[in-house]
Protein backbone atom coordinates (compact mmCIF):
# COMPACT_ATOMS: atom_id res chain seq x y z
CA UNK A 1 0.00 0.00 0.00
CA UNK A 2 2.88 2.07 0.91
CA UNK A 3 5.18 1.61 -2.11
CA UNK A 4 1.70 2.42 -4.05
CA UNK A 5 1.17 5.66 -2.69
CA UNK A 6 4.44 6.78 -3.29
CA UNK A 7 4.07 5.81 -7.46
CA UNK A 8 0.81 7.86 -7.08
CA UNK A 9 2.74 10.69 -5.66
CA UNK A 10 5.72 10.39 -8.03
CA UNK A 11 3.17 10.15 -11.33
CA UNK A 12 1.07 13.27 -9.94
CA UNK A 13 4.68 15.01 -9.08
CA UNK A 14 4.76 17.86 -11.97
CA UNK A 15 8.70 17.23 -13.09
CA UNK A 16 9.93 21.08 -13.62
CA UNK A 17 13.18 21.95 -15.64
CA UNK A 18 14.50 25.42 -14.74
CA UNK A 19 16.74 27.52 -16.57
CA UNK A 20 18.28 30.75 -15.14
CA UNK A 21 18.12 29.52 -12.07
CA UNK A 22 19.77 32.49 -10.43
CA UNK A 23 19.33 31.42 -6.75
CA UNK A 24 16.16 29.36 -7.40
CA UNK A 25 13.09 31.72 -7.12
CA UNK A 26 11.37 29.81 -9.59
CA UNK A 27 12.01 26.32 -7.35
CA UNK A 28 10.73 28.22 -4.14
CA UNK A 29 7.58 28.91 -5.92
CA UNK A 30 7.17 25.91 -7.15
CA UNK A 31 7.78 23.99 -4.04
CA UNK A 32 5.63 26.27 -1.87
CA UNK A 33 2.72 25.51 -4.55
CA UNK A 34 3.37 21.91 -3.70
CA UNK A 35 3.72 19.02 -6.23
CA UNK A 36 6.56 20.02 -8.06
CA UNK A 37 9.77 17.93 -8.46
CA UNK A 38 12.86 20.12 -10.14
CA UNK A 39 14.66 17.35 -11.96
CA UNK A 40 16.87 19.27 -13.91
CA UNK A 41 18.31 23.31 -13.19
CA UNK A 42 20.99 25.40 -15.12
CA UNK A 43 22.59 28.65 -14.08
CA UNK A 44 25.55 30.47 -16.01
CA UNK A 45 26.99 34.08 -15.24
CA UNK A 46 28.66 34.64 -18.01
CA UNK A 47 31.83 36.66 -18.27
CA UNK A 48 32.58 36.36 -14.14
CA UNK A 49 35.12 33.48 -12.95
CA UNK A 50 33.28 32.60 -9.31
CA UNK A 51 30.04 31.32 -10.20
CA UNK A 52 28.06 32.53 -6.79
CA UNK A 53 24.64 32.43 -7.53
CA UNK A 54 25.05 28.46 -8.83
CA UNK A 55 26.85 28.05 -5.59
CA UNK A 56 24.02 29.41 -3.23
CA UNK A 57 21.49 27.27 -5.54
CA UNK A 58 23.66 24.22 -4.85
CA UNK A 59 24.22 25.23 -1.13
CA UNK A 60 19.98 24.96 -1.21
CA UNK A 61 19.09 22.56 -2.73
CA UNK A 62 21.65 20.16 -3.82
CA UNK A 63 24.22 19.33 -7.01
CA UNK A 64 21.67 16.34 -8.12
CA UNK A 65 20.45 17.81 -11.37
CA UNK A 66 22.36 21.23 -11.02
CA UNK A 67 24.68 22.15 -13.92
CA UNK A 68 26.74 25.59 -14.55
CA UNK A 69 27.66 25.74 -17.70
CA UNK A 70 26.95 28.25 -20.57
CA UNK A 71 22.80 27.47 -21.55
CA UNK A 72 24.36 27.69 -25.12
CA UNK A 73 25.72 24.50 -24.56
CA UNK A 74 23.72 22.56 -22.81
CA UNK A 75 23.17 18.68 -24.31
CA UNK A 76 18.97 18.82 -24.91
CA UNK A 77 19.54 14.93 -24.89
CA UNK A 78 21.19 14.95 -21.39
CA UNK A 79 17.87 16.40 -19.83
CA UNK A 80 15.57 14.36 -17.85
CA UNK A 81 12.04 14.08 -19.36
CA UNK A 82 10.06 17.10 -18.04
CA UNK A 83 6.78 18.39 -17.83
CA UNK A 84 7.62 21.96 -17.25
CA UNK A 85 10.01 24.85 -18.60
CA UNK A 86 10.62 27.61 -16.24
CA UNK A 87 13.31 30.81 -16.21
CA UNK A 88 13.69 34.63 -16.53
CA UNK A 89 15.12 34.93 -19.48
CA UNK A 90 16.95 38.13 -20.73
CA UNK A 91 15.39 40.77 -22.85
CA UNK A 92 16.99 41.33 -25.69
CA UNK A 93 16.55 41.60 -29.72
CA UNK A 94 15.13 38.14 -30.81
CA UNK A 95 14.85 39.06 -34.64
CA UNK A 96 15.51 36.15 -37.05
CA UNK A 97 19.27 35.71 -38.60
CA UNK A 98 18.71 33.08 -40.91
CA UNK A 99 17.32 29.60 -41.47
CA UNK A 100 18.83 26.06 -42.46
CA UNK A 101 17.18 23.31 -43.46
CA UNK A 102 20.46 21.69 -42.08
CA UNK A 103 19.75 22.64 -38.40
CA UNK A 104 16.27 21.71 -38.14
CA UNK A 105 15.04 25.29 -38.68
CA UNK A 106 15.21 28.32 -36.61
CA UNK A 107 18.77 29.94 -36.08
CA UNK A 108 18.16 33.19 -34.31
CA UNK A 109 20.96 35.48 -33.62
CA UNK A 110 24.02 34.06 -31.63
CA UNK A 111 23.89 35.01 -28.14
CA UNK A 112 20.35 35.96 -27.96
CA UNK A 113 18.75 33.14 -24.67
CA UNK A 114 15.83 32.74 -26.49
CA UNK A 115 16.88 30.81 -29.14
CA UNK A 116 18.59 28.44 -26.44
CA UNK A 117 15.26 27.99 -25.06
CA UNK A 118 13.55 27.09 -28.42
CA UNK A 119 16.70 24.09 -28.88
CA UNK A 120 15.23 23.14 -25.83
CA UNK A 121 11.71 22.71 -26.56
CA UNK A 122 12.55 22.12 -30.15
CA UNK A 123 14.91 19.34 -29.91
CA UNK A 124 13.13 17.55 -26.69
CA UNK A 125 11.90 13.77 -27.39
CA UNK A 126 8.81 14.81 -25.67
CA UNK A 127 7.67 18.38 -25.44
CA UNK A 128 6.81 19.62 -21.43
CA UNK A 129 3.04 20.02 -21.13
CA UNK A 130 3.48 23.74 -19.88
CA UNK A 131 5.95 26.71 -19.75
CA UNK A 132 6.12 29.66 -17.83
CA UNK A 133 8.54 32.55 -18.33
CA UNK A 134 9.32 35.52 -16.83
CA UNK A 135 10.83 38.98 -18.43
CA UNK A 136 10.48 42.77 -18.30
CA UNK A 137 7.15 44.34 -19.33
CA UNK A 138 8.74 46.29 -22.26
CA UNK A 139 8.95 43.48 -23.93
CA UNK A 140 5.55 44.03 -25.40
CA UNK A 141 6.84 46.86 -26.85
CA UNK A 142 10.39 46.41 -28.28
CA UNK A 143 11.82 47.08 -30.51
CA UNK A 144 11.46 50.79 -31.42
CA UNK A 145 11.17 50.17 -34.66
CA UNK A 146 8.37 47.93 -34.84
CA UNK A 147 6.69 48.36 -31.54
CA UNK A 148 5.93 44.50 -30.49
CA UNK A 149 8.03 42.63 -32.89
CA UNK A 150 9.70 40.79 -30.06
CA UNK A 151 6.83 39.51 -28.20
CA UNK A 152 5.24 38.80 -31.88
CA UNK A 153 8.06 36.43 -32.35
CA UNK A 154 8.45 34.44 -29.16
CA UNK A 155 4.43 33.93 -29.68
CA UNK A 156 5.03 32.89 -33.31
CA UNK A 157 7.94 30.58 -32.68
CA UNK A 158 6.23 28.93 -29.40
CA UNK A 159 2.89 28.52 -31.95
CA UNK A 160 5.14 26.71 -34.39
CA UNK A 161 6.43 23.91 -31.30
CA UNK A 162 2.54 23.43 -30.60
CA UNK A 163 1.98 25.64 -27.54
CA UNK A 164 -1.14 28.01 -27.01
CA UNK A 165 0.12 31.04 -24.59
CA UNK A 166 -0.96 33.42 -22.32
CA UNK A 167 0.74 36.60 -20.71
CA UNK A 168 -0.40 38.80 -17.97
CA UNK A 169 1.84 41.71 -16.72
CA UNK A 170 1.89 41.36 -13.16
CA UNK A 171 3.08 44.08 -10.32
CA UNK A 172 3.61 42.30 -7.38
CA UNK A 173 2.45 45.10 -4.69
CA UNK A 174 -1.15 45.00 -6.32
CA UNK A 175 -2.13 41.80 -5.19
CA UNK A 176 -0.61 42.12 -1.50
CA UNK A 177 3.02 41.46 -1.72
CA UNK A 178 5.96 43.50 -0.73
CA UNK A 179 7.86 44.98 -3.35
CA UNK A 180 6.30 47.09 -6.42
CA UNK A 181 8.13 45.08 -9.18
CA UNK A 182 6.38 44.87 -12.17
CA UNK A 183 6.99 42.01 -14.53
CA UNK A 184 5.19 39.88 -17.55
CA UNK A 185 4.85 35.90 -16.90
CA UNK A 186 4.40 34.07 -20.19
CA UNK A 187 2.46 31.00 -19.77
CA UNK A 188 2.30 28.03 -22.65
CA UNK A 189 0.02 24.80 -23.06
CA UNK A 190 1.20 22.00 -25.08
CA UNK A 191 -1.54 20.73 -27.73
CA UNK A 192 -3.66 18.39 -26.20
CA UNK A 193 -3.10 19.76 -22.74
CA UNK A 194 -7.07 20.46 -21.24
CA UNK A 195 -5.82 23.62 -20.72
CA UNK A 196 -4.92 24.41 -24.96
CA UNK A 197 -8.23 22.59 -25.58
CA UNK A 198 -10.28 25.74 -23.06
CA UNK A 199 -8.08 28.25 -24.46
CA UNK A 200 -9.48 26.74 -28.00
CA UNK A 201 -12.85 26.91 -26.92
CA UNK A 202 -13.08 30.15 -25.91
CA UNK A 203 -9.80 32.32 -25.51
CA UNK A 204 -11.54 35.58 -24.45
CA UNK A 205 -12.97 33.60 -21.44
CA UNK A 206 -9.90 31.62 -20.64
CA UNK A 207 -8.02 34.95 -20.60
CA UNK A 208 -10.99 37.14 -18.11
CA UNK A 209 -12.62 33.71 -15.91
CA UNK A 210 -11.10 31.03 -16.38
CA UNK A 211 -7.07 30.94 -17.26
CA UNK A 212 -4.43 30.65 -15.01
CA UNK A 213 -3.71 33.89 -14.64
CA UNK A 214 -7.34 34.89 -14.11
CA UNK A 215 -7.72 32.41 -11.87
CA UNK A 216 -4.29 33.66 -9.89
CA UNK A 217 -4.77 36.93 -9.88
CA UNK A 218 -8.51 38.27 -10.92
CA UNK A 219 -8.78 41.58 -12.68
CA UNK A 220 -11.18 43.72 -14.48
CA UNK A 221 -10.69 44.12 -18.24
CA UNK A 222 -10.32 47.34 -20.47
CA UNK A 223 -11.46 47.00 -23.97
CA UNK A 224 -10.19 44.36 -26.28
CA UNK A 225 -8.23 43.76 -29.36
CA UNK A 226 -8.15 41.04 -31.65
CA UNK A 227 -5.42 40.64 -34.60
CA UNK A 228 -3.69 37.60 -36.16
CA UNK A 229 0.12 36.94 -36.15
CA UNK A 230 0.34 36.23 -39.70
CA UNK A 231 2.86 34.23 -41.90
CA UNK A 232 5.94 32.09 -41.04
CA UNK A 233 8.75 33.66 -38.22
CA UNK A 234 10.69 34.89 -40.58
CA UNK A 235 8.01 37.17 -41.78
CA UNK A 236 7.02 37.96 -38.34
CA UNK A 237 10.69 39.32 -37.92
CA UNK A 238 10.75 41.41 -40.62
CA UNK A 239 7.42 42.77 -41.22
CA UNK A 240 5.44 42.63 -38.00
CA UNK A 241 4.39 46.63 -36.65
CA UNK A 242 6.27 47.83 -39.13
CA UNK A 243 5.47 52.01 -40.03
CA UNK A 244 3.01 51.12 -36.45
CA UNK A 245 3.48 53.89 -33.31
CA UNK A 246 2.36 51.37 -31.10
CA UNK A 247 2.49 48.04 -30.13
CA UNK A 248 -0.62 45.72 -30.28
CA UNK A 249 0.09 43.93 -27.03
CA UNK A 250 -1.59 45.43 -23.60
CA UNK A 251 -1.12 43.49 -20.38
CA UNK A 252 -2.80 40.59 -20.84
CA UNK A 253 -3.37 38.22 -23.65
CA UNK A 254 -4.21 34.96 -25.06
CA UNK A 255 -2.74 33.40 -28.35
CA UNK A 256 -3.59 29.94 -29.93
CA UNK A 257 -2.95 29.15 -33.57
CA UNK A 258 -2.03 32.43 -34.29
CA UNK A 259 -5.10 34.13 -33.35
CA UNK A 260 -4.22 37.07 -30.66
CA UNK A 261 -6.88 38.42 -28.37
CA UNK A 262 -5.21 41.35 -25.91
CA UNK A 263 -6.65 43.35 -22.98
CA UNK A 264 -5.92 46.09 -20.33
CA UNK A 265 -5.75 44.30 -17.05
CA UNK A 266 -6.49 46.38 -13.95
CA UNK A 267 -5.99 44.25 -10.99
CA UNK A 268 -8.96 43.30 -8.43
CA UNK A 269 -7.61 42.39 -5.40
CA UNK A 270 -9.44 42.88 -1.91
CA UNK A 271 -6.62 41.25 0.72
CA UNK A 272 -4.06 42.44 3.01
CA UNK A 273 -1.07 44.55 1.57
CA UNK A 274 2.41 44.02 2.64
CA UNK A 275 4.48 46.86 2.77
CA UNK A 276 8.25 48.10 3.57
CA UNK A 277 8.16 48.46 7.37
CA UNK A 278 6.89 45.26 7.68
CA UNK A 279 9.46 42.98 6.55
CA UNK A 280 12.01 44.93 8.17
CA UNK A 281 14.46 43.24 10.67
CA UNK A 282 13.61 43.49 14.64
CA UNK A 283 17.21 42.69 16.13
CA UNK A 284 20.10 44.85 16.03
CA UNK A 285 21.73 45.77 12.36
CA UNK A 286 24.98 46.05 11.88
CA UNK A 287 26.65 49.74 11.85
CA UNK A 288 27.72 49.07 8.38
CA UNK A 289 24.31 49.80 7.19
CA UNK A 290 23.64 53.07 9.03
CA UNK A 291 24.31 56.22 6.94
CA UNK A 292 25.92 58.96 8.85
CA UNK A 293 27.12 61.92 5.94
CA UNK A 294 23.34 62.31 4.27
CA UNK A 295 24.41 65.19 1.90
CA UNK A 296 25.31 63.26 -0.84
CA UNK A 297 22.33 60.69 -0.42
CA UNK A 298 20.22 64.10 -0.65
CA UNK A 299 21.60 65.58 -3.78
CA UNK A 300 21.23 62.27 -5.85
CA UNK A 301 17.53 61.78 -4.98
CA UNK A 302 16.44 65.37 -5.27
CA UNK A 303 15.27 67.16 -8.10
CA UNK A 304 17.94 68.75 -10.07
CA UNK A 305 18.48 70.81 -13.54
CA UNK A 306 22.29 71.44 -14.32
CA UNK A 307 24.16 72.32 -17.48
CA UNK A 308 26.45 69.71 -18.40
CA UNK A 309 29.36 69.83 -21.49
CA UNK A 310 30.00 66.71 -23.96
CA UNK A 311 33.37 65.61 -24.52
CA UNK A 312 32.95 66.83 -27.80
CA UNK A 313 31.69 70.24 -26.48
CA UNK A 314 28.01 70.50 -26.99
CA UNK A 315 25.93 72.84 -23.76
CA UNK A 316 22.68 70.87 -22.81
CA UNK A 317 20.61 70.96 -19.52
CA UNK A 318 20.04 67.57 -17.46
CA UNK A 319 17.03 67.25 -15.27
CA UNK A 320 15.30 65.11 -12.92
CA UNK A 321 12.35 65.11 -10.38
CA UNK A 322 13.26 64.40 -6.62
CA UNK A 323 12.73 61.46 -5.03
CA UNK A 324 10.84 60.23 -1.49
CA UNK A 325 13.73 60.40 1.04
CA UNK A 326 13.76 58.23 3.19
CA UNK A 327 11.62 55.63 1.35
CA UNK A 328 8.08 55.31 2.64
CA UNK A 329 7.41 52.32 5.30
CA UNK A 330 3.82 52.47 5.31
CA UNK A 331 3.63 51.47 1.74
CA UNK A 332 5.32 48.42 -0.90
CA UNK A 333 9.21 49.47 -1.58
CA UNK A 334 10.01 50.70 -4.96
CA UNK A 335 11.41 47.80 -7.34
CA UNK A 336 14.83 46.48 -6.31
CA UNK A 337 17.77 46.44 -8.37
CA UNK A 338 20.92 45.03 -8.88
CA UNK A 339 23.28 47.92 -7.32
CA UNK A 340 20.94 47.79 -4.25
CA UNK A 341 24.17 46.91 -2.34
CA UNK A 342 27.41 48.17 -1.16
CA UNK A 343 28.19 51.93 0.90
CA UNK A 344 28.00 54.28 -1.75
CA UNK A 345 25.67 56.86 -2.37
CA UNK A 346 23.00 56.32 -4.86
CA UNK A 347 19.91 57.85 -6.10
CA UNK A 348 18.06 54.58 -6.42
CA UNK A 349 19.31 52.46 -3.48
CA UNK A 350 16.35 52.29 -0.27
CA UNK A 351 16.51 54.36 2.72
CA UNK A 352 15.00 54.12 5.66
CA UNK A 353 14.88 56.20 9.02
CA UNK A 354 14.82 54.51 12.32
CA UNK A 355 14.53 56.85 14.90
CA UNK A 356 17.14 59.82 14.26
CA UNK A 357 19.20 57.35 12.03
CA UNK A 358 19.18 56.59 8.27
CA UNK A 359 20.20 53.54 6.83
CA UNK A 360 20.67 51.08 3.48
CA UNK A 361 18.22 47.55 3.76
CA UNK A 362 20.24 44.60 4.97
CA UNK A 363 20.68 41.31 2.57
CA UNK A 364 17.88 39.65 4.50
CA UNK A 365 15.66 42.55 3.58
CA UNK A 366 15.90 42.52 0.66
CA UNK A 367 15.41 38.70 0.36
CA UNK A 368 11.67 39.34 1.95
CA UNK A 369 11.23 41.81 -0.37
CA UNK A 370 10.71 39.41 -2.66
CA UNK A 371 9.77 36.55 -0.76
CA UNK A 372 12.68 34.40 0.20
CA UNK A 373 13.34 32.67 3.25
CA UNK A 374 15.64 34.85 5.43
CA UNK A 375 19.48 34.38 4.67
CA UNK A 376 18.92 32.00 1.67
CA UNK A 377 21.55 33.86 -0.60
CA UNK A 378 23.97 33.78 2.82
CA UNK A 379 26.93 31.26 2.02
CA UNK A 380 30.64 32.02 3.23
CA UNK A 381 32.87 34.48 1.91
CA UNK A 382 29.78 36.01 -0.15
CA UNK A 383 29.38 39.66 0.02
CA UNK A 384 26.42 41.64 0.68
CA UNK A 385 26.98 43.31 -2.68
CA UNK A 386 26.67 40.14 -3.98
CA UNK A 387 23.51 38.90 -2.23
CA UNK A 388 21.78 42.42 -2.94
CA UNK A 389 22.88 41.76 -6.77
CA UNK A 390 20.95 38.29 -6.29
CA UNK A 391 17.88 40.10 -5.13
CA UNK A 392 18.12 42.52 -8.14
CA UNK A 393 18.07 40.04 -10.48
CA UNK A 394 15.23 37.77 -9.12
CA UNK A 395 11.64 37.73 -8.76
CA UNK A 396 8.88 38.13 -6.34
CA UNK A 397 8.62 34.15 -5.25
CA UNK A 398 4.67 34.71 -4.66
CA UNK A 399 3.51 35.06 -7.91
CA UNK A 400 5.26 31.84 -8.95
CA UNK A 401 3.58 30.24 -6.48
CA UNK A 402 0.13 31.31 -7.38
CA UNK A 403 0.56 30.26 -10.95
CA UNK A 404 1.94 26.83 -10.35
CA UNK A 405 -1.13 26.04 -8.13
CA UNK A 406 -3.20 27.16 -10.51
CA UNK A 407 -1.32 24.86 -13.30
CA UNK A 408 -1.48 22.19 -10.52
CA UNK A 409 -5.24 22.12 -10.52
CA UNK A 410 -5.32 21.76 -14.20
CA UNK A 411 -2.68 19.06 -14.28
CA UNK A 412 -4.60 16.78 -11.44
CA UNK A 413 -7.92 16.93 -13.34
CA UNK A 414 -9.08 13.67 -14.73
CA UNK A 415 -10.39 15.60 -17.61
CA UNK A 416 -7.06 16.47 -18.88
CA UNK A 417 -6.41 14.76 -21.72
CA UNK A 418 -3.70 11.99 -21.69
CA UNK A 419 -4.25 11.45 -17.76
CA UNK A 420 -4.03 7.68 -16.43
CA UNK A 421 -6.59 6.47 -14.42
CA UNK A 422 -4.74 3.23 -13.54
Amino acid sequence: MEKEQKHREARNMIRTAELFAGVGGFRIGLERAGGYEVVFSNQWEPGTKKQWASEVYEARFGKEGHTNIDVNDVEVASIPSFDLLVGGFPCQDYSVASTSKNSKGLIGKKGVLWWSIHKILRDSEEKPKYLMFENVDRILKSPTAQRGRDFAVILKSLEELGYAVEWRVINAAEYGMPQRRKRIFILGFLKGTKAYESMKADSEIWMKESGICAKAFPADFEGSSRFEIEGDIISVSSEFSKGKKASPFETAGAMIEGKAITSKAVPEYEGPFATLGSILEKGPISQEFYIDDLARWEYLKGPKKEKRITAEGFEYYYSEGGMSFPDSLDKPSRTIITGEGGKSASRFKHVIKEGDRHRRLTPTELERLNMFPDGHTYIDKITDAKRAFFMGNALVIGIVERLAREIKIFDLDPEYIGYEEN
